[in-house]
C-alpha cells in the first residue's frame, strides 16, 4: 500500500521500520519538529523523523493539521491509508477522510481503557494486570474509533514503564503488518468500543510524579514503576548535608515491613522507607544532574540513614 506514516517517539519508529520492511511503499512521514533538547539546547529531531532520514523518506513536520496548505498536500497525495502512531497531534475530519481507506491509529491500551496520551504509564500506576495494543479507525473523538485488531500482554510485577514500553512496541510493530494484510483483503471487522470501562490516560505532571508516602506501599511501588524513566517519581530529603534534595525513585517493590510514613525504617544493603500500609524497597535511584544508581552505590555518597525522614 501507499502509505503516510505520522508518528514521533521511539515507539513509532519501531513501527516504521517494521512496515518498510514488510514492503509498503511509505510516501510520507508526518512528525513533530525538532525539539530543544539536553544542556546545550540543540534541536534534536524525533526518533521517527531521524529513522526516516536515514532511510530517505519524504519527511513533514507541520506546527498544525488545521493549517489549509498541510492539509491540502495531505489530500493531494492520494494515499491508500494513514497509519498514526504516538503523533502527537489532532488531526481535523478532513485529514481523516482523506486516504481512500481512511486512517488508522495504533495504541497502547485495551481500548475504552486508557484512552488518551499516557496509557502505559497509567495502566501501571493502577495496578492493571493486562494490557496490549489495538488498531482502531480513526474518527474526531479522542481514541474513540471502532477495534480492527488487538493483542493482549500481561503486565509483569516488576515492569516499568520502560519495559513495558518495549515489549508493546514490538507487539504493535508486528501487529501493523498483519493489519494491512487483513485490510487488503478485506477481511477487518471493525468492533465498536463498549460504552463501559470509559477512562483517560491523562499526561502526567511533575506535581503528580511526587510520592506520597501516607499511600500504601502497593500504591506507591506501582507509581514509581509507571513513572520508571520518566517523568520519574521523586521525593525530597531532609536528612542532614542533603536537606531539599530531589531524589527520584526508578525502580522498587512492596516489601513486609512497617514504619511510619516517609522515615528510613533500613538504609544499609537496603533501602526501606515506611508508608501508609507497609513499606516500599527503593531499589534503583536518581540525584537531580547525576546517573541513575543501584541502591549500594546510592547509599555510600547519600547521607541517609534509619529514622530520617524523606
Amino acid at each position: 500500500m501507499r502509505l503516510a506514516f505520522l508518528g514521533t517517539p521511539d515507539f513509532a519508529a519501531k513501527c516504521l521500520g517494521e512496515l518498510v520492511a514488510a514492503g509498503h511503499d511509505i510516501a510520507v512521514v508526518y512528525t513533530r519538529a525538532p525539539q530543544r533538547a539536553g544542556r546545550g539546547k540543540k534541536l534534536r529531531k524525533s526518533a521517527v523523523h531521524e529513522l526516516a532520514d536515514a532511510l530517505r523518506i519524504d519527511v513533514r513536520t507541520p506546527k498544525s493539521f488545521r493549517d489549509e496548505e498541510v492539509l491540502a498536500a495531505f489530500s493531494q497525495e492520494r494515499f491508500d491509508a494513514a497509519i498514526v502512531v504516538a503523533y502527537g497531534m489532532i488531526l481535523p475530519q478532513r485529514a481523516l477522510d482523506a486516504p481512500r481507506l481512511g486512517c488508522f491509529n495504533l495504541h497502547a491500551s485495551l481500548l475504552p481503557r486508557w484512552r488518551g496520551a499516557a496509557p502505559i504509564q497509567r495502566a501501571i500506576m493502577a495496578g492493571d494486570d493486562l494490557t496490549g495494543v489495538q488498531v482502531m479507525q480513526m474518527e474526531a473523538g479522542l481514541d474513540t474509533g471502532p477495534i480492527l485488531l488487538s493483542e493482549a500482554c500481561a503486565i509483569h510485577d516488576e515492569d516499568t514503564a520502560a519495559s513495558l514500553h518495549d515489549r508493546l512496541a514490538q507487539i504493535g510493530a508486528h501487529l501493523l503488518p498483519r493489519f494491512l494484510s487483513a485490510l487488503a483483503r478485506g477481511g477487518v471487522e471493525p468492533t465498536p468500543q463498549s460504552e463501559e470501562g470509559i477512562c483517560y490516560a491523562e499526561k502526567i505532571s511533575s506535581a503528580e510524579a511526587q510520592i506520597d508516602w501516607s499511600a500504601s506501599a502497593q500504591q506507591i511501588d506501582w507509581k514509581i514503576r509507571g513513572l520508571s524513566p520518566f517523568p520519574g517519581a521523586w521525593f525530597i530529603t531532609s536528612a542532614d548535608g542533603a536537606q531539599g534534595q530531589r531524589v527520584k525513585a526508578l525502580a522498587s517493590r512492596a516489601v513486609a515491613d512497617s514504619g511510619a510514613p516517609g522515615v528510613v525504617l533500613q538504609a544499609d544493603e537496603k533501602l526501606i522507607i515506611g508508608c501508609g500500609e507497609g513499606a516500599v524497597e527503593l531499589i534503583r535511584l536518581q540525584r537531580a544532574g547525576k546517573s541513575a544508581q543501584p541502591v549500594l552505590e546510592f547509599l555510600r555518597g547519600f547521607p541517609l540513614k534509619v529514622g530520617d525522614k524523606i
